[in-house]
């Protein structure tokens, strides 16, 4: 279960950058801030009930790797961000890393 809380903590790790965006467009700054402090607050809570079983180091890696795939993946399909072959090998080695994590943590 603690894995599962950690994939939503990470996946809500998407809304609050996702958030800070949306409040920069005129007329929905007061939405974009509560997506954003409505998404820390969700994140936050689902890496502490993660924490209880993963170790501090995985679980924050991983927290912030879903996050950070999560996000880069919503500016190139809703904010025209690059999709360039470097960036999305550089995103691959970060979810390759999620993956390895997960299977060292299964093994240790």
């Amino acid at each position: 279960m603690a894995w599962l809380y950690l994939i939503v903590a990470g996946l809500f790790e998407i809304a609050w950058p996702v958030g800070l965006k949306l409040s920069q467009t005129p007329g929905r700054l007061m939405l974009g801030v509560i997506v954003a402090v409505a998404g820390m607050a969700a994140s936050g809570a689902f890496l502490w009930l993660a924490q209880r079983d993963i170790p501090i180091g995985t679980a924050y890696a991983v927290w912030t790797g879903i996050g950070a795939a999560g996000t880069f993946a919503v500016g190139i399909l809703f904010y025209g961000d690059s999709a360039s072959a470097g960036r999305l090998v550089s995103v691959g080695l970060i979810i390759a890393s999620i993956v390895g994590l997960k299977l060292a943590h299964g093994a240790g």
